[in-house]
């Protein structure tokens, strides 16, 4: 790539505070970045130009649910044995667009087939999901892409799942966050960057994430990731329904 042209690519992951997102110039390898942004759309308008965001974030929302599902979820589960249980099942834009739970399990069941209800922790994401489907269109498909940390870590560690969780009891585990950043660090993310204290609103998970996000963002950008599932479907706006990897 021309020296003289910084490229950057971001990863990105939601959090209390918005959008942990850690920024790479690809063009200065040591120049990593991590930055909150309160809104998805700071982000998409940040200056320089993010060649690339990875964003762990569902993109595309069927208006029914087929039995299969959405079609990413079922396609990255088989790769990740132990830790499938952290891709959630995501419903139809109608109940995505719900604020109460109750009226998203009813409107979920409505229009899924079979009838499934919504799982509190899918429910708590509705706003950040809601958030990118209002800015999301086709065109910005070639900067934007759904990735998911637990398939980025598995791809980064050889197409294997990280054998030790991030969580337990929805509590912080830091043998299995020491895990992700050890792996990290081998693929040259600096060690102080990713051991830093995070800023309040952000955890030490947070942050990981993003990172790994941000190294498929490169994968992405060099023509090296592929979709989960391979053959993606598009929803009635037109946006593919693919996790990449």
């Amino acid at each position: 790539m021309p020296e003289d042209i910084d490229i950057w690519v971001a990863g990105a992951d939601g959090c209390k505070a918005g959008w942990a997102t850690v920024l790479r110039n690809l063009s200065k390898p040591g120049d990593v970045r991590l930055e909150i942004f309160p809104g998805f759309a700071d982000l998409l308008g940040f200056v320089p130009l993010l060649s690339i965001i990875a964003v762990d974030m569902p993109i595309g929302l069927p208006d029914r649910i087929p039995p299969e599902g959405r079609g990413p979820e079922k396609a990255v589960r088989k790769h990740l044995g132990m830790r499938q249980s952290s891709v959630f099942t995501v419903p139809s834009r109608a109940a995505v667009h719900e604020d109460d739970y109750r009226q998203a399990c009813s409107t979920a069941l409505r229009t899924s087939e079979p009838a499934r209800k919504v799982s509190k922790q899918c429910f708590y994401l509705f706003p950040k999901i809601r958030e990118i489907d209002a800015l999301m269109t086709p065109e910005l498909e070639t900067r934007v892409f759904e990735v998911h940390p637990e398939l980025a870590f598995w791809r980064l560690n050889g197409e294997r799942e990280m054998s030790l969780p991030k969580k337990i009891k929805s509590r912080a585990n830091p043998e299995g966050l020491d895990q992700r950043r050890d792996l990290l660090v081998s693929k040259g993310l600096p060690h102080d960057f990713l051991d830093q204290k995070p800023p309040k609103g952000c955890g030490r998970d947070d942050l990981l994430d993003a990172a790994a996000n941000s190294l498929i963002a490169e994968r992405i950008l060099e023509g090296w990731a592929e979709p989960f599932p391979k053959k993606y479907r598009r929803d009635g706006k037109g946006l593919r329904m693919a996790i990449w990897a």
